[in-house]
């Protein structure tokens, strides 16, 4: 029999996505199939301690009650968050695995340094599945311990995890491939803090009102706020500065007028799945059940709705799917993204790339995986692809010459 592939699931982390996280690796957990992966469910706390349960498949088998907290559930009554809570305390050692063996290792943090050689109590993984969203998971960050480790892992690697994550730099990536992007401006907190007043004169000369207000680095919209006028923007402003250093202010597509006459954009989107060959799925649309698609819309109210397939032409879908590998592209990414669009009102409006996001929500109401279902690829399959197209990257990164 052939010997099964063991794949750590990594999820929770010190971002202020750390409850969609739970559930994405609830939802990912329950579809992998298990006649062909040995699972490691492996937890990270908001603390960031590492932890893996030594009776991880009881914690994963548990009827945990769906108290409602979340549209996909309450992240604190998953499998996931009991792992958090009574999981054993392990380290990931930023070396690759000796002799040729598995990739990569897990290590009881208990040990001493002097013990690290191969024993019975080390975990050794063939790869890891990191749904892992926003700062310390999303960002690069995790993705270089994962190298120095030697571990294959799923989804984008150093570089376009980084520039997925970072607004600003993503901006200038998709400006140097000539890919349209929204009217923007971008500032330090601290150049907000020093002077205010100038910040907003500065936004109020190059764009125009309603401005939608984010953290540079963070995702599933969080700090993220409309400002329909002067009043709302300075709440927005440091709303965003306690997420980030570095804000960026964009200006709303739609149209012209006040916050009732505004033509409402569309927000398109589209999932893309491969490494050096990427395909695109076909295109989704979210109508918000706010005035847009904010954290609350996203996972807490019941207004929002998807439409799958989106209602566009042959020739508009096929516009936005050629945008979107070229953005995935652009960005250096592999494995998997979703790519996000704005799209004018009216018969003749403009197409707008907004962002890519290089791990996108996994959970039972996530567009990732409901694009590919519409598409054919049925969850358990997606996953069992990302897994491969990990492999497939980590083979190739061995062929790579480091030394003279």
């Amino acid at each position: 029999m052939k010997k099964k592939l063991r794949v750590g699931v990594l999820f929770g982390g010190r971002s202020g996505e750390h409850e969609v996280s739970l559930l994405s690796a609830a939802s990912v957990l329950k579809a992998i199939d298990r006649s062909r992966y040995e699972v490691v469910p492996i937890g990270i706390t908001k603390q960031g301690r590492w932890v893996v349960s030594g009776d991880a498949e009881r914690l994963l088998a548990g009827d945990f009650p769906d108290t409602g907290t979340l549209r996909a559930g309450d992240p604190q009554h998953t499998a996931p968050a009991a792992l958090l809570a009574k999981g054993q305390g392990v380290i990931v050692p930023p070396m690759p695995a000796a002799g040729g063996g598995r990739g990569g290792s897990l290590v009881p943090f208990e040990r001493e340094a002097s013990s690290l050689s191969p024993a019975q109590d080390v975990l050794q993984l063939d790869v890891v599945f990191p749904v892992l969203h926003g700062t310390f998971g999303e960002d690069g960050t995790m993705q270089g311990l994962f190298e120095l480790a030697g571990l294959a892992y799923v989804g984008s690697g150093v570089l376009g995890s980084a520039t997925g994550m970072d607004k600003e730099v993503m901006k200038r990536l998709f400006l140097a491939a000539g890919l349209p992007i929204t009217r923007h401006v971008t500032f330090l907190r601290r150049e907000w803090e020093k002077s205010p007043k100038k910040i907003i004169a500065r936004l109020e000369s190059e764009l125009k009102y309603p401005l939608f207000v984010k953290p540079a680095n963070l995702g599933s919209s969080v700090g993220i706020s409309k400002a329909h006028d002067r009043k709302e923007l300075g709440p927005a402003i440091e709303l965003a500065a306690g997420f980030d250093r570095k804000i960026v202010v964009e200006q709303a597509v739609g149209g012209r007028g006040n916050r009732t006459t505004m033509g409402k954009a569309r927000e398109l989107e589209v999932a893309v799945l491969g490494n050096d060959e990427p395909i695109a799925s076909v295109v989704g649309e979210i109508v918000p059940g706010k005035e847009f698609y904010d954290y609350e819309a996203k996972y807490l109210s019941e207004g929002s709705q998807a439409i799958i397939p989106a209602k566009l032409t042959k020739r508009q879908s096929q516009q936005v799917q050629a945008m979107a590998l070229d953005a995935f592209r652009a960005c250096d990414c592999a494995g998997l993204a979703r790519v996000d669009f704005l799209l004018e009102a009216g018969d003749s409006g403009r197409l707008y790339l907004n962002e890519i996001n290089t791990m996108p929500g996994f959970t039972s109401i996530s567009m990732y995986p409901k694009l590919w279902e519409a598409s054919g690829v049925k969850y358990s399959d997606l996953i069992s692809r990302l897994i491969e197209l990990a492999l497939e990257r980590k083979m190739e990164q061995e062929q790579i010459s480091y030394s003279r």
